[in-house]
This record gives C-alpha cells, structure tokens and sequence, in this order.
C-alpha cells in the first residue's frame, strides 16, 4: 500500500513539472502553494502516524521495562539488604554466644585447675608432714639411741680414766649409776 502511494505522489509531482527550476524561490510563488501545502501536511501525518504507531510504543515498552527492571532490582536490593542485615545479627549473636562460652570453659577450667591444685597441694603437704613425723621420729630413736650410746661411751671412757689415774679397776656399776645420774642432769640442756 505504501508503496502504490509512494508511485502515485511521484508520477503527480512528474506531471506538474515540479521538479523544474524557475527563476527565483519557486516556494514563495502563490501557484506552488497549494502543492506545498499538501506535502507539508501529507510528509507530516506519516511522520506522525509512523511515530505514534511504531516508534513511541517501542520506546514506551522499553522505557516501561526499564522502569519495572529497576522496580525489581530496587526490590531485590533491599531484600539483599534486609537478608545481610538479618545475617549480619545472626553473626554477631553466635559472636557473642561464642564469647561467653569461651568465659564459660574459661571459668570452669580455672576452677577444675584450682581444685587439682589445691588437691595436689594438699597431698603434697601430707607427704611433707608424713616425711616430717617420720624424721622426727628418726630423730628422737636417735636421740634415745645416742644417749643410751654416749652413756656407754662416756662409762668406757671414765672407767679407762680412772684406771689409768688410779691403777685399779673400779666398780662398773657404781659407774654407770655415776654416768646415768649425771647425763639425767645434763640431759635436759642438750636434749
């Protein structure tokens, strides 16, 4: 249909000798007025009619697509948004939960650290005591041990003292009932 119209406006425009040049601005001459007129009109209802039709409807649908892709995009957005803030707290809750476990063990373990400590200790401290009863007792057997000795001793030595001093043998019991009352008097100081 465009096309048969196309042919018709040329072959009119052929026959009207419109294409031949004249002397001066053919425009402004009275006589090509209504012709010009007609064009005018006729190469702006189609300009129009194929702007409106075609062109604005697809700028129109794009521009709408546009609009609803940044509608969607706007709304996935925020709920991206929404979602890294909600995981956002869920991270800072386990942080926090984390935390105070770890104060939890921590608690603990230095209360468990403290009970064997003081458990160790306390065993320690028996053996200590248990090693202290037993030397003080090594002690006094030794103490009883070397005074029943120093007595023999010290009866050997007096009894060889006075023999040599004297000449004669002396009575041992008289001195060791001599050595014992004095070591009894004596002890106290020593013992």
């Amino acid at each position: 249909m465009h096309r048969y119209f196309g042919i018709i406006i040329v072959l009119s425009a052929i026959q009207n000798d419109l294409f031949a040049a004249e002397a001066g601005m053919p425009q402004l001459n009275p006589k090509y007025w209504a012709s010009q007129a007609f064009w005018l009109i006729l190469v702006f209802t189609i300009l129009y009619i194929s702007i409106a039709k075609f062109y604005l409807p697809k700028i129109k649908n794009n521009l709408d697509n546009r609009e609803n892709r940044i509608k969607d995009d706007l709304e996935d957005a925020n709920k991206f948004k929404e979602l890294s803030e909600s995981k956002q707290k869920e991270y800072e809750k386990i942080l926090e939960d984390a935390k105070k476990e770890i104060n939890k063990i921590h608690v603990e373990s230095k209360n468990t650290l403290d009970k064997d400590i003081y458990t160790k200790k306390q065993s320690i401290e028996k053996e200590i005591e248990k090693e202290i009863s037993k030397a003080q007792k090594e002690i006094s057997d030794l103490k009883k041990n070397s005074v029943s000795d120093i007595q023999k001793i010290s009866e050997n030595i007096a009894s060889d003292i006075i023999e040599k001093i004297s000449g004669d043998k002396l009575n041992e019991s008289s001195i060791k009932a001599t050595v014992e009352d004095l070591s009894k008097k004596n002890m106290g100081k020593y013992l």
